[in-house]
């Protein structure tokens, strides 16, 4: 349920609003906006609907909102929102340029890599610290010394970093060393993992999981907005699909759908997508074109050394060809890619 207040309605009035939603065992969630303040109701909305709330000074109307996704809902938040990662933006006609290696590696490939990217117009430095594996035997990342690499290959290059996090236990790791914390599709729906999450106030990247659907998606950024981080970005990665032409089905539509019900930005990933770097360029292109806020790509200088998802990956100069046209295609649709301040 949003309540909607008057444009005049005083700080007294509106707190004695949240005052009585909290007196029945509901959460208020403030949302001012530029035309209007309006109160998110979130609990059960039986305990809330003979209640006159219209009747309450300052109030100007009382609607239901029907999606189970309330925060995350165009309802609640009419306007697209924007996410700022270490004064890069994300929305509302700002793209994210994420790119790097899959895995954190050695200080020297992580400076060389960070810097072929900074060239070509990434904005954002990516890399996994914690790596969820299917095999129990295959490289699991070098935890939080992996944190520290990527970060210096930050810092040294003028680039935000973001990087999963898989744990409850890591979050603070995380979160001491990285601008933007990543939860994988493999962790979309670890509720517990997603509340520690949520207590955080660093943007999250929240990718969509293998067989989520789309309400499953938002469901998952809901529990992330419930905590009070508003900082929330979604990833279409590709979803399971019956073709093994692909590494996954690359759900595109995916991307208006969203756009129609949330006002969360929303990126792009074709690496874990398609798996496939041939297909990379145009479905990164298809996802700028249907409206995506960003671009998720994973790039390596020597793909057939990377100690995680090599054959998916870009080599440096695929990328700056790819960036170069994603940037003309940004500008066609008027978006900006913008970078840190000063840097």
């Amino acid at each position: 349920m949003i309540i909607i207040l008057q444009s005049g309605a005083s700080e007294d009035q509106i707190q004695h609003v949240i005052e009585r939603v909290e007196a029945l065992g509901l959460k208020a969630h403030l949302s001012r906006g530029t035309f209007r303040t309006i109160i998110g109701v979130i609990g059960e909305e039986q305990k809330i609907a003979s209640e006159p709330l219209r009747a309450i000074p300052g109030v100007q109307d009382v609607v239901p909102v029907l999606p189970p996704y309330k925060l995350a809902s165009r309802e609640a938040h009419p306007q697209p929102s924007i996410v700022e990662v270490a004064g890069v933006k994300i929305g509302g006609g700002n793209l994210a340029m994420i790119a790097g290696p899959c895995a954190v590696e050695e200080p020297e490939r992580m400076d060389t890599i960070a810097r072929a990217i900074k060239a070509a117009g990434a904005n954002i430095l990516r890399g996994g610290a914690y790596k969820p594996r299917t095999s129990p035997y295959a490289f699991q990342g070098l935890g939080e010394e992996g944190l520290k690499i990527l970060r210096e290959a930050g810092d040294q290059h003028g680039l935000p970093v973001v990087t999963e996090v898989m744990d409850p236990r890591c979050v603070p790791a995380v979160e001491k060393w990285a601008d933007m914390i990543q939860i994988g599709a493999r962790n979309m729906q670890n509720f517990v993992l997603l509340t520690e999450v949520g207590r955080t106030r660093k943007p999250v990247l929240l990718k969509r999981g293998m067989s989520a659907t789309v309400e499953d998606l938002l469901m998952s950024a809901e529990y992330i907005l419930s905590q009070g981080n508003s900082n929330v970005v979604l990833c279409e990665r590709g979803v399971k699909g019956f073709d093994k032409a692909t590494r996954n089905l690359y759900d595109v539509a995916s991307v208006a759908v969203v756009k129609g019900l949330s006002h969360l930005p929303i990126i792009v990933d074709p690496s874990h997508a398609t798996g496939r770097p041939d297909l990379i360029p145009p479905c990164a292109l298809a996802g700028v074109a249907v409206g995506a806020d960003g671009v998720h790509i994973e790039v390596h200088d020597c793909p057939e050394r990377a100690k995680s998802d090599g054959p998916q990956a870009l080599l440096p100069k695929q990328y700056a060809e790819v960036a170069a046209k994603i940037r003309q295609l940004a500008a066609m649709f008027g978006k900006t890619i913008s970078t840190v301040p000063g840097r």
